[in-house]
């Protein structure tokens, strides 16, 4: 009998200490959302225009302050500069909406800024802006290098037997005189096609082809640029 009891006394202990179960957890907190970065407004240096505000440091270099407006949503912002005489480009992180940067005197650059927030990879880019930097004794810049319009670089067009070129030119001084375009199979030797006024061009091709094109822009002062190789496919 007493063996008995002390059993019972156990079992009633186990069922009580299982069988009242605890109200469930309540929801856990969603997750925070981030909001991406929105793009910055560029301000200084000016579109197509010459740079000349900044800090001398030597013969080939001065010291510009980049400036742009303030984003929404964003922590911190990179410039993404390039020089256009050589390609090189440049990358500058800043926590404020501007940067110095010395840059090489009397050479022209394209520049846009990312906007960054914390938290996320979503990232916000601003337009592209390109000047010149002020250099000495320099009286008349050379022509922007053009940008392609169509056929983008590396597109696919349609099987036809002409393909009309875009580009799109632009001069600080404003006195673009004209275009000479180059075309052909072989990116190491383009062929002259002639000179335009215009910013566009007809360029026999041939169904099943790789096609590259460069446009070099001449001012009314002789002063020339070349732009980057394009190139495209004919279906």
């Amino acid at each position: 009998m007493k063996y008995r009891l002390i059993y019972t006394a156990l079992l009633s202990a186990l069922v009580l200490s299982c069988g009242g179960g605890s109200d469930p957890d309540p929801d856990p907190d969603p997750p925070v959302v981030i909001p991406a970065p929105s793009a910055a407004s560029l301000i200084f240096p000016d579109d197509n225009t010459e740079c000349n505000e900044g800090t001398i440091v030597n013969e080939t270099q001065s010291t510009v302050t980049f400036r742009w407006s303030d984003s929404e949503n964003t922590d911190s912002y990179q410039v993404n500069l390039r020089n256009l005489d050589n390609n090189n480009t440049s990358r500058t992180n800043s926590s404020i909406n501007s940067a110095d940067i010395t840059i090489l005197r009397g050479v022209p650059y394209e520049w846009f800024v990312v906007s960054r927030a914390d938290g996320t990879n979503e990232t916000a880019s601003s337009p592209t802006w390109r000047f010149y930097n002020q250099g000495p004794g320099v009286e008349n810049y050379a022509p922007f290098p053009a940008d392609v319009v169509s056929p983008e670089r590396g597109a696919t067009v349609a099987t036809a037997v002409t393909v009309s070129l875009v580009w799109a030119g632009s001069d600080v001084d404003n006195d673009l005189e004209d275009f000479e375009v180059f075309f052909g199979t072989d990116s190491a030797a383009l062929a002259s096609l002639g000179t335009t006024t215009e910013s566009t061009f007809d360029a026999a091709v041939e169904s099943g082809m790789v096609y590259y094109w460069r446009i070099v822009s001449r001012d009314s002062q002789g002063n020339t640029s070349q732009s980057e190789i394009f190139d495209f496919r004919v279906q």
